[in-house]
């Protein structure tokens, strides 16, 4: 006969397949999460890329757009090589824990992957922000200083110092009823801080744009405007987009209780706070200047959005009127700040990111759920430890600033050095020649608008000339005697300084010409006075050419020459019998 069964070994077995079924689904379902909010938080490199393209002169977009690109490539690298390690890497030694981590080292060892792309992209976007500051005028070689430098050392140690549970400022102060540790969610200010401070700096260190403040203290700063309001605002609305991701991602987690319901509090979090900023900004700028400005609105947004950062998870959607407004106030004070101090900064980096990032550091600590608001409102409604919740929400609030005393000096003290000896090298800012004709062709090659690009050419036809060449067999019917005008290469810019020099050129009989340079133009003035010569019995009797232009351009370009082209009076026919019954 045979045994019966063993049901009770049956079912331990299957509560045991049960179980590891659960935590391999669970693990799927947290990685997938962090994956996809990375995704989408990578997709702000391209948000960066569009609003820092519009906001600046078409003679820089390609470079500016090419140092977009290589934020996320040289973080990459540098992250995968030293930044995880010291951010999040093990540290047995608990007094050298507290300032750095110091193993896994090019992820030797790890296999957590999902974590690590997610504190990529934060790193690379606290580097993508300093560009926006030394727009225009920056070296490559800074360029690329810079942002390794803050993607390898400054951001992974901060990220550790409050990021890491036995980072020094995550530990915080421990006694009696305080109990402090940095509160900051999603990176008010290891993030959006540090590179605000950053842009500060090297705003302050490399100088404004040429032309952007005059010379006479008592006269208005000149602004100077970008080339694309459309690019700018793209960009705006997908940093928007990617913000929700910022902040919600940032809870790392999905599948346990409650966290859904977190991740999507943060994000109604976010998008309240940045539209607060926006309309408080927008109200403000309209009361003060009469105009309902757009770009500087999409800022006050996005410095909105950087606010919430740090409470977005713990504080109630009304606390968000608390935040945006705080918020668009401290941008528009910040913004005018920098005009008055004569700092160029293009993008608004340090009024957006160091503005918005102080300010989620501290409003976190007022109204959210430990804050001061509550504490004092407990106390109000009689609660019996009321004074513990005072003192503990005021010592928090106090903790809050000491940590971001601490990210500003970190950042300042790792950086003023690097742009100094830049700057001594010469090697922190283009020359003037460059800056005033522009980074793109001179640095890269590659102008973000070619003029040959534009126009389809077929409106624009010329009498056939008197010629051997048989153009017609290659000419649609009905068109045999006219062929395409040929109009070599020029940039918009080449373009529209020609069009302003020409208002002060003289009247002459001969066509107008557009030089790329001073050999095709003294090239050009030869063959004009050979041919006047021969109009006359002495060579003496030719008149003097007045030069109209004398500065000597000695930026290397390409060696075409646009020629106007000859207007030729054609009398028809039929314009001969209108003369003639006129």
């Amino acid at each position: 006969m045979a045994a019966a069964p063993n049901y009770t070994a049956q079912i331990i077995m299957l509560q045991q397949e049960i179980d590891e079924m659960k935590e391999d689904f669970s693990e799927n379902d947290n990685a997938f999460f962090l994956c996809s909010m990375s995704l989408i938080i990578f997709l702000m490199q391209c948000g960066f890329a569009f609003l820092e393209a519009g906001a600046v002169r078409s003679k820089n977009t390609t470079n500016i757009l090419i140092k977009n690109l290589l934020d996320s490539c040289i973080a990459i690298v540098g992250y995968w090589a030293l930044g995880w390690a010291l951010a999040f890497g093990d540290c047995p030694n608990n007094t050298i824990g507290l300032f750095v981590g110091y193993s896994q080292f090019f992820l030797a060892n790890f296999t957590n992957y999902p974590k690590f792309f997610f504190q990529y992209v934060f790193a690379a976007t606290s580097a993508t922000i300093v560009s926006g500051a030394v727009a225009e005028r920056c070296e490559f070689a800074n360029y690329i200083t810079y942002c390794s430098v803050i993607s390898t050392l400054v951001y992974p140690i901060l990220t550790h110092w409050g990021w890491h549970p036995k980072g020094w400022m995550a530990l915080g102060i421990t006694s009696g009823v305080v109990n402090t540790h940095y509160d900051d969610f999603a990176g008010s200010g290891v993030v959006h801080l540090c590179g605000g401070s950053i842009s500060f700096l090297a705003a302050y260190i490399i100088g404004p744009r040429i032309g952007r403040f005059p010379e006479d203290e008592d006269d208005e700063s000149d602004e100077i405007l970008g080339h694309s309001v459309p690019f700018a605002a793209l960009g705006g609305f997908i940093l928007m987009f990617g913000f929700l991701a910022f902040n919600g991602g940032s809870m790392a987690d999905i599948v346990k209780p409650g966290e859904g319901h977190i991740v999507a509090l943060a994000m109604v979090n976010t998008i309240l706070s940045g539209a607060f900023a926006a309309l408080t900004y927008l109200i403000a700028h309209y009361l003060y200047h009469g105009k309902w400005t757009l770009l500087l609105t999409i800022n006050a947004c996005l410095a909105g959005m950087v606010s919430s950062c740090a409470g977005c998870n713990k504080m109630e959607p009304w606390a968000c009127i608390f935040v945006g407004v705080g918020a668009g106030l401290i941008y528009l004070t910040l913004s005018k700040v920098m005009i008055r101090w004569r700092i160029d900064d293009p993008l608004d980096a340090f009024a957006v990111h160091a503005g918005g990032g102080f300010w989620g550091l501290t409003s976190v600590a007022i109204i959210g759920h430990d804050g001061v608001v509550y504490a004092i409102g407990n106390t109000i409604g009689g609660a019996t430890d009321g004074g513990d919740q005072i003192a503990q929400a005021f010592a928090q609030l106090g903790w809050q600033w000491v940590c971001a005393l601490a990210i500003v000096t970190w950042s300042i003290l790792w950086m003023w050095p690097i742009f100094g000896l830049l700057k001594k090298i010469g090697k922190l800012r283009v020359s003037e020649e460059v800056e005033i004709n522009g980074l793109d062709i001179y640095k890269h090659g590659e102008s973000a608008y070619p003029l040959h690009a534009y126009g389809h050419g077929w409106h624009d036809f010329e009498s056939a000339p008197d010629t051997k060449v048989n153009h017609s067999k290659h000419l649609p019917v009905g068109r045999k005697n006219r062929i395409m005008s040929v109009h070599p290469e020029m940039s918009l810019e080449q373009l529209a300084s020609v069009y302003d020099r020409s208002g002060s050129v003289g009247e002459t009989d001969q066509p107008k010409r557009l030089f790329m340079n001073q050999m095709e133009r003294r090239k050009s003035r030869m063959i004009e006075a050979n041919a006047l010569s021969a109009l006359y019995l002495d060579d003496n009797e030719v008149p003097e050419r007045k030069n109209t232009n004398s500065k000597t351009v000695s930026l290397q370009v390409p060696t075409t020459i646009v020629e106007a082209p000859e207007t030729e009076i054609l009398t028809t026919e039929e314009e001969k019998k209108d003369s003639n019954w006129t």
